[in-house]
């Protein structure tokens, strides 16, 4: 079967310019020789330490970034061959606090895509239902509700309904519960385990979460410097030995567990 996302030996780079002085621009790798398959049905967490890279790959899946070396292949097709309005609107992404524009009413954000997309209104309309329903929001009560007037638990819901909205086979996930206190993303975090294996879409999920990953995840890859060092289930991970996985485990000591996590 052929994977639905696929790294090709994959090297993202950026040229510092020393401001102020007579320096040489220096290039640096954020992603080094990346390869990676990601297959249909997959949620995949990205696990690694802030700078680690993590964003990058997410963000070269998408078509945000381009690699100056080595291909992405989305669908069996290179991201660089992909039209990448077309492309983006076939890929659900969330993002911290959902991303939402604060002058649209939930329902607004919510049929954002499909509106683009020449959607019916009537069709609009009961998709939106349908997915408010989904993450658990009263459609009569939050609808022409607008952002600010959401908690932030409520506006990450209205985020990953947003991303549901033409119903993409593929959701991207940036740290998208990182903000919320550990109440509300245990919660999010059960909902949203619910959600993913009902609606069985191919899943990248980025994280510097341990709990997080293990919880959420069918298959972990732990990035450290731009490059994989660590790829397994959840059930294997703690197993392996590599020293930025033992320093991963340690944190399951240190760190207060978040309510109804899997520790």
């Amino acid at each position: 079967m052929k994977p639905t996302i696929q790294f090709r030996d994959v090297t993202y780079s950026v040229t510092r310019n020393p401001s102020g002085t007579s320096a040489v621009p220096s290039t640096f790798d954020i992603v080094s020789a990346v390869s990676l398959e990601i297959h249909a049905g997959e949620t995949l967490v990205l696990l690694g330490r802030s700078g680690s890279g993590k964003t990058t790959l997410l963000r070269l899946i998408n078509r945000l970034l381009v690699p100056q070396k080595g291909a992405v292949f989305v669908q069996d097709r290179a991201t660089s061959e992909w039209d990448p309005i077309a492309l983006r609107r076939g890929i659900g992404y969330v993002i911290q606090e959902g991303g939402l524009f604060p002058h649209f009413t939930v329902a607004q954000n919510i049929s954002l895509v499909p509106t683009l997309e020449n959607w019916d209104s009537t069709r609009i309309s009961k998709r939106v239902q349908e997915l408010l329903e989904l993450v658990g929001l009263e459609p009569a009560q939050f609808a022409e509700r607008r952002p600010n007037q959401l908690s932030g638990g409520q506006r990450q819901r209205v985020g990953v309904a947003r991303a549901l909205a033409a119903d993409p086979p593929i959701l991207l996930m940036d740290e998208p519960f990182g903000a919320l206190d550990p109440v509300t993303r245990a919660e999010m975090q059960r909902e949203f385990a619910d959600i993913s294996r009902r609606l069985g879409k191919t899943i990248v999920f980025v994280t510097h979460d341990l709990r997080e990953a293990r919880r959420l995840a069918t298959r972990i890859v732990l990035l450290q410097s731009g490059r994989i060092v660590a790829s397994s289930t959840p059930e294997e991970f703690l197993s392996i030995d590599h020293p930025e996985v033992r320093a991963f485990a340690a944190t399951l000591d240190s760190t207060p567990a978040v309510p109804g996590a899997r520790a």
